[in-house]
């Protein structure tokens, strides 16, 4: 999910659109509004924020460094001012990554995904792979060849590639593909997507990628043999891989 803070709330409204369109939950908020939103939000709340996108509002100065005090998620900072003074006046208030509006959103996905990458750290690269996911709104590819999704299966899969060999519950899913505010749909729909997703991939890959347990939730699983990559790539081509070149143990939980 991606907070939208400015204080203007046709332009934070756009941005909502705009990132609903692309299939990524969203909202606006005034700096008032979200100020007193941060302060009561709930850690799982929080670890539902794909990233902060800081537009005009009169806090923009002291807002990134009270976000990062509760949150890690990326604070990308949104200028229609192209001075270098302001963009370093910018950096210093504690944001993560500067862009000049007008921006095209899957640019801002695209870099939100590269920040993320970046915490990570970089795995060693491998000689071949086998599922690419973008985070820019292309389809993923499976051994090169494009795999269209409908845009919440396409975000479950995101989400499970960033959260690769972890069990994740139906809530977390949820937040993440509609949001912490949604209240129109019912969590029982993840189960369905994720259904279709795992038959897709099944049919793909040749094996059972998501691995279902109930009353735990659900876990990418690559068999031995394959492994996690993340690979260096321009900003229209961050993606992460699953690769078949590096075996890396599945991590269990105690007592399986």
């Amino acid at each position: 999910m991606y907070i939208i803070v400015d204080d203007r709330e046709s332009v934070a409204n756009s941005y909502v659109g705009g990132l609903v369109r692309e299939g990524v939950s969203s909202i606006g908020f005034s700096s008032g509004e979200f100020w007193d939103w941060l302060q009561s939000a709930s850690e799982s709340d929080l670890a539902a924020v794909d990233a902060f996108l800081l537009g005009d509002c009169d806090a923009r100065g002291s807002l990134p460094r009270a976000m990062r005090k509760r949150s890690s998620a990326p604070i990308i900072a949104m200028s229609g001012q192209r001075m270098l003074k302001n963009t370093l006046e910018l950096f210093e208030s504690g944001v993560d990554d500067v862009v000049h509006v007008p921006i095209h959103l899957r640019e801002i996905l695209a870099r939100t995904a590269a920040i993320a990458r970046r915490r990570v750290g970089e795995l060693p690269r491998p000689c071949e792979s086998r599922i690419q996911v973008f985070f820019n709104g292309r389809d993923p590819e499976i051994a090169g060849h494009a795999l269209t999704l409908p845009r919440r299966e396409l975000r479950i899969l995101e989400y499970m590639v960033s959260n690769h060999g972890k069990w994740i519950t139906k809530t977390q899913i949820f937040n993440a593909v509609y949001g912490i505010f949604e209240s129109t749909f019912d969590e029982s729909v993840i189960e369905s997507h994720v259904s279709k997703l795992r038959k897709k991939l099944r049919d793909r890959l040749g094996f059972d990628a998501i691995v279902a347990r109930r009353y735990v939730g659900y876990r990418l699983d690559i068999p031995a043999g394959e492994t996690l990559d993340v690979p260096m790539q321009e900003l229209d081509e961050v993606g992460i891989l699953l690769n078949r070149a590096h075996a890396v143990p599945a991590a269990y939980p105690a007592g399986n």
